[in-house]
């Protein structure tokens, strides 16, 4: 793939553009394998490895997260220059790299930024000043800082769109609820526009508050048959095609063991849990996100009422909110499933819930991680649960950043 942001220098953040794509894949197992096998010893050599999922070089993204910078008639959607030019009379950094065309986005969501661009300057969105170059900020400086943040766009595998504004405040919702009607004609493809207030002047993407204009509120994401609902706030992979080749892999080994009961840890809107669940067997997941779990809940309706078979596979799952590791450790023993589903951020399980996952009984443990060196750390505190399968899955192309897939078994 070439880029011609990353051949002008304007953007790096595809490190490894300059990767021939295969090598990419490979390298990245390769890393996986070295960061486990000291962990397993001599049992890393029984571990089968399938095939890795690979992805489309470019137009794989379904999300785009913009920095807006320039002005009210002229605003650029991208990230912010590495060698922004100072505004001598204001003594702000206004300098930004337009990623409108950035090649990982596919055309519906590059068509988007067109509209929603004019949003911002029909709405008289200014946008926020992120880089003072004094190093001081004084009051006079924070007045001056504009409103809108961050643009943040969602599509789904029907082309529909989920669109957040990152604002510092709720002074242009007015505004912003004024002109909808005008988006959504220019925008038809537009399912979703909230307003994300982050007042606070650091390196956050989003805050607490979110504010949605429009009717309606989630936007649905058909993965092979199982529709998960996302609302502004939700956890969903990058990569569609690979998250839904992910499930798929999930839903196989899940079945190949066959478990009469199994929990999801980390659940967001339900993909594992939905995906896995079969008629006779209980799922629950697990979810801190109240949200979330309102979501999920509203995928398993949906799917209960599909057909007869949806019913019986959707009468054992149950989701709350709550979190993971408190979960399990609440626990009673006979309450403890044979599968437990863990698919947890970057930061891992954690030792507690490691030591829990050890102690528990479970038979198989499926672990989902997006950061193999703390699932590395995670299975050190789980000598008893051996890797039996694995399968790295390249969720983004052009980046060291992979997920990989395993399939513990107590030995």
């Amino acid at each position: 793939m070439r880029c011609h942001h990353y051949d002008a220098g304007r953007c790096h953040s595809c490190t490894l553009l300059e990767v021939a794509y295969p090598t990419q894949v490979a390298d990245k197992e390769r890393h996986v394998r070295e960061l486990l096998e000291p962990v397993l010893g001599p049992a890393a050599a029984a571990v089968e490895w399938l095939p890795p999922v690979e992805s489309v070089e470019g137009g794989f993204r379904n999300k785009g997260k913009m920095v807006v910078t320039g002005t009210v008639e002229a605003p650029v959607l991208g990230i912010l220059g590495a060698q922004p030019m100072a505004d001598m009379e204001s003594g702000f950094a206004h300098a930004g790299v337009d990623l409108t065309d950035c090649p990982l986005y596919p055309p519906i969501l590059q068509a988007a930024f067109g509209p929603l661009g004019e949003l911002i300057t029909r709405a008289r969105l200014q946008p926020y000043d992120l880089t003072p170059a004094r190093g001081r900020v004084t009051p006079r400086d924070a007045a001056r800082r504009g409103e809108l943040k961050h643009l943040l766009v969602t599509m789904s595998p029907d082309g529909e769109l989920l669109v957040r504004l990152v604002v510092r405040s709720q002074e242009p919702v007015a505004r912003l609820r004024k002109h909808l009607p005008w988006l959504q004609e220019a925008l038809p493809n537009l399912a979703v526009l909230s307003v994300n207030v982050q007042p606070e002047h650091k390196a956050v993407l989003e805050g607490d508050l979110e504010i949605v204009l429009t009717e309606r509120q989630t936007l649905p994401m058909r993965l092979d048959g199982v529709t998960l609902h996302l609302r502004p706030q939700s956890f969903f992979q990058t990569n569609t095609e690979v998250a839904a080749a992910l499930y798929r892999q999930a839903v196989a080994w899940v079945d190949e063991v066959a478990p009469a009961s199994l929990w999801d840890l980390y659940c967001g809107v339900g993909g594992f849990a939905l995906h896995c669940a079969a008629p006779g067997r209980q799922v629950t997941g697990i979810e801190i996100s109240a949200e979330a779990v309102a979501s999920a809940e509203v995928s398993r309706g949906e799917i209960a009422a599909a057909s007869p078979a949806g019913a019986d596979a959707m009468a054992g799952v149950r989701f709350a909110a709550g979190d993971a590791t408190a979960f399990a450790l609440a626990a009673a023993p006979d309450d403890v499933p044979e599968l437990v589903i863990v698919n947890p951020p970057r930061r891992g399980v954690g030792p507690e819930l490691a030591a829990w996952l050890e102690a528990s009984g479970a038979r198989h443990v499926l672990y989902s991680s997006c950061n193999a060196v703390t699932l590395a750390k995670d299975l050190e505190h789980m000598p008893s649960l051996r890797p039996v399968r694995a399968r790295l899955l390249d969720m983004f192309p052009q980046t060291r950043h992979y997920e990989v897939l395993t399939l513990l078994e107590r030995v």
